[in-house]
Formats: C-alpha cells, sequence, structure tokens
C-alpha cells in the first residue's frame, strides 16, 4: 500500500503526520476516526440528538442521602420523579420552522431557469432541507450528499454531524480533502444479528467503504474496493468538486446543546424536586424526636431520609418524645425559579416566547418585531451559511441539468430567498399594501402582501382579471388583429 502523501498545499493534512513516522493512508484514517469516535466534540453532537429526543439526563438520576461514612449512598425507597420538559426541543423546531419551514423562492430574470431549478429542489428535497436544519442545530454541523435516485434523477441526502470526520484543506473549513463516514449496519453472522460499524472514505476519486473494528480499518466483503459516485452508460464517473456539501449552524460550528443544556437540566430538576416534594409525606412533615436513639450522626441523616423516623429512649428521667414539625411546599417559589430559567433559556437558545404577553389583543408589526428580534438576529448569521452551502449545491444542480441536456446555466445568476415564517398583523399589513398603490409597483406590493402565496402565479391571474375588466379593449385587440393591424401596445 503507498505511503499516504499529500499535496503541498494541503498543509494541514502533513501536520498530522509525524516526521520519520510514515503512515499508510488507510493507517492514517483509522487512527484519526479511532480518535474521533470518542472525542468531546463528536459526544457533544449525540448528546443533542439525544436531548431532542427526549432522553435527558434527569432519567439517569438516583435519590441519595448521606450514609454512615459520609458517603452519598443511593436510597430506592424515596420518590424519585424524573420528569423530562423539553424545552430544548420545542426552541429547536422553532428555529427550522422560523427559517426552513416555507418554500424557498428562486429570483432569477431566466425564468425557465428558475422553474427548473423550483422542480429539481421541490418538496423532496425542502424536507430533507428542514432535517438537516434540526441536525445543524443539534450538532453544529450537518451534510447535504447529492446523488442519482433509482430513476437517474439528481436527489440529496442528510447525512447528520455525528457520522461524518471531516478533513479540511484549510482553517477556514472551506474546502474539503477528503472526509470518513461511520455508521452503524445490522448484518447476520448465522442467525444472530449483531452491529458492524462501517466506514466509507469519501475523496475526489470515488467511495471505498471498511470495517471498523478495534480501531483498525478492513476491507469491506460486501463492498467493490472503488465505487464511483456517478454511472453513466455503464461508465464509472466522478464529480468535479467534493460531493459533501456542509450545511452550518454557525461558522464555529457550535451545536445549540452546548449553550441550553445547564438551564434544561435545571428545568428538568426543578419540576422532578416539586412532584417530589408533593408525593413524600415525610416531605412535608418531619418529625422532631427527643432522647435519639444512636450516636452516629451518618446513621441519623440516613434513617431520616429514608424512613423519616428515629428511636429515642429515656435519659435522666425525661421520656422520649415525637413532636411534628410542618414544611410547607411553597408552590409560588417554584413557579418563579421555573418561569425565570426557561425565559433563560429562550434568551440563550435566540428563541421566542409563543406565548408573550405582548401578542394578547392586537399587536402591532413593531411589538411581534421585537419578540422575533433575537431568532431573527440568529437566523441571518445562519443564513449566511445556507447562503454559502447552496452556492455548491447549485453547481451540482447545474452539472445535472446539462449532463441531461437541459441547457447550460453555469453563468446564471440566482438569488436563493428564505422566506421566514413570522408573526404579523395582517391587518396592518394589507392596510400597508393599499396604502402604496401608485407609489411602487404592483409586484412588490403583490410580494408584501400576506395572501399571496406564490408570486408568480399571483400576477398571472391580476393580469387576467384585468383583462376580464376591460372587454372593450380586448374586442378592439382582437378586431384589429383580425384586419391584419398591429396589436395596441400597453404604452
Amino acid at each position: 500500500m503507498p505511503l499516504f502523501v499529500r499535496p503541498i498545499e494541503s498543509a494541514l493534512f502533513n501536520m498530522k503526520l509525524r516526521a520519520g513516522r510514515p503512515l499508510t493512508e488507510l493507517q492514517f484514517y483509522a487512527k484519526e476516526l479511532a480518535e474521533w469516535e470518542t472525542s468531546a466534540a463528536r459526544k457533544e453532537m449525540l448528546d443533542g440528538d439525544r436531548y431532542y429526543m427526549g432522553e435527558h439526563d434527569i432519567l439517569k438520576r438516583r435519590r441519595t442521602a448521606i450514609g454512615p461514612d459520609g458517603k452519598l449512598v443511593p436510597v430506592p425507597n424515596l420518590p424519585n420523579n424524573r420528569i423530562v420538559d423539553n424545552q430544548y426541543a420545542k426552541h429547536v423546531d422553532q428555529k427550522a420552522n422560523y427559517l426552513l419551514g416555507r418554500p424557498i423562492t428562486f429570483d432569477c430574470e431566466n425564468t425557465g431557469y428558475a422553474q427548473k431549478i423550483k422542480k429539481i429542489l421541490g418538496k423532496q428535497f425542502m424536507r430533507v432541507l428542514k432535517n438537516a436544519g434540526v441536525e445543524c442545530f443539534n450538532a453544529g454541523i450537518s451534510w447535504l450528499y447529492p446523488y442519482y435516485n433509482k430513476n437517474g434523477e439528481l436527489a440529496f441526502r442528510l447525512f447528520p454531524g455525528h457520522e461524518i470526520l471531516p478533513f479540511w484543506s484549510d482553517a477556514a473549513h472551506t474546502e474539503l480533502d477528503s472526509a470518513v463516514r461511520l455508521y452503524p449496519v445490522e448484518v447476520y453472522a448465522g442467525p444472530e444479528k449483531k452491529i458492524v460499524m462501517k466506514a466509507d472514505i469519501f475523496t475526489l476519486e470515488g467511495v471505498r467503504t471498511y470495517i471498523f473494528e478495534n480501531g483498525a480499518l478492513s476491507p469491506d466483503p460486501d463492498a467493490a474496493e472503488k465505487q464511483s459516485y456517478v454511472t453513466a452508460d455503464g461508465k464509472p464517473l466522478n464529480w468535479e468538486r467534493f460531493p459533501l456539501i456542509p450545511v452550518k449552524y454557525n461558522a464555529k460550528e457550535i451545536p445549540l446543546i452546548r449553550r441550553g443544556r445547564g438551564l434544561q437540566d435545571a428545568i428538568n430538576l426543578l419540576q422532578s424536586d416539586f412532584v417530589n416534594a408533593m408525593e413524600s409525606d415525610a416531605g412535608n412533615t418531619v418529625l422532631v424526636l427527643r432522647n435519639y436513639d444512636g450516636q452516629d450522626l451518618g446513621e441519623f441523616r440516613k434513617n431520616l431520609a429514608t424512613y423519616r423516623a428515629i428511636k429515642v429512649r429515656s435519659f435522666e428521667g425525661k421520656d422520649g418524645g415525637v413532636d411534628s414539625l410542618q414544611i410547607e411546599v411553597n408552590a409560588e417559589t417554584y413557579k418563579t425559579v421555573l418561569e425565570l430559567l426557561k425565559k433563560a433559556l429562550i434568551e440563550n437558545l435566540r428563541s421566542y416566547d409563543a406565548k408573550e404577553e405582548r401578542l394578547g389583543g392586537s399587536p402591532n408589526q413593531m411589538t411581534i418585531q421585537s419578540m422575533y428580534c433575537d431568532i431573527d438576529l440568529d437566523a441571518n448569521a445562519m443564513e449566511t451559511e445556507l447562503q454559502a452551502a447552496f452556492e455548491d449545491l447549485l453547481w451540482f444542480v447545474n452539472t445535472y441539468l446539462a449532463s441531461i441536456g437541459e441547457g447550460d446555466y453555469s453563468g446564471e445568476e440566482i438569488s436563493v430567498i428564505f422566506n421566514r415564517d413570522i408573526l404579523i398583523n395582517e391587518s396592518e399589513a394589507i392596510d400597508n399594501c393599499i396604502k402604496s398603490i401608485g407609489i411602487i409597483s404592483d409586484e412588490t406590493i403583490a410580494a408584501m402582501h400576506p395572501w399571496a402565496d406564490d408570486l408568480a402565479a399571483e400576477l398571472e391571474r391580476l393580469k387576467k382579471q384585468k383583462e376580464e375588466d376591460d372587454p372593450y379593449r380586448t374586442a378592439f385587440e382582437q378586431a384589429r388583429n383580425s384586419e391584419g393591424g398591429e396589436p395596441v401596445n400597453d404604452e
């Protein structure tokens, strides 16, 4: 096997190879993969997905008390509610729906090209893109992989961030040298089913599949030695660009879970503790005992926590006794702290409160915009990353269109517009549209109207309506045309 040598411009690759200790290419990938598999960065990605699915740390909680030796010991008979109030997932969905919940608009002077783009990047793609958005919130980054489906059409597949180990050729993480996808596969070894970890190594020359086990890579007996990305007329072909498109939440690829995990855990813990206190009679009533029969303070603490009762005895003519001290659970305190935690989570995740008191009645547009301020600023940063991703994505679309004889659109300028799903005051928006008639074009007014979902279709309907409203003009034009005259211009 050849030694792993990269071009001089791939400096980051060469820095990883120690002088005097050459590695084969396969050994290099195996070493990097083994290190990344258990890394803190990948664990954080997995934690983001785990929290989104509702698998929070509170579910592993055990109730404990101080034991005889002063150490915490589990106390299984205490109330142990483990409540998951998944505010994190709620805000991830809010952010994904806000930016990616509505169809994308492709604005281009060449309407034919825009229609072809819209057809290729239709509803199926929008579902993939929205899921990619959710994944990049959870992991900081997700990946789109262009491929040809069984019908020979261009499609895109989503790879989650925790499956892809990228090897960037620059410090800004804009270009890839190669990448490895690590993923589990269920296989049968005789009658038994087991999980095998496979690793796909992506390069410009194609894909190679290996089995990853015990920190080493070995050839996959079920896969070809090297697979091409595209097959045309039985011939293997590869893309001229690297066929993995990064979809980043932000330039630093920081996942949302890093900003919200502590607050989410506190919300879960607070609600669990409140229900525990309500369920525990001894939590509401503490026994006050005179002449305690015991000397070990640790035993006293454990018995009190476990049984809420301890033994007493007579001492110097004084009998033991039991009094009760009522401790009330202050629900208002819990409620206040819970509201503060939820508000802090909204601010840290840069989301919005859908139950905001300012939305009562008929709020004006300025009030609504102030509520959306944080999520809108965060969406601006993510849209910058998405625009860069679409620049790469449209290259694959243009290459596909050229390959099937639909034309060369490599020089066409096209704008990708993300239609954000923002609450508006419809009455105020419509009133502003009416006041703008005669000042700006009908097309701009139609684009801003809250009831216009498809601008092109709406403009076509307006044109048809105007023709129907002016029957004399239509009849006059038809008469002129039948006599061989020129049609009347709009001027």
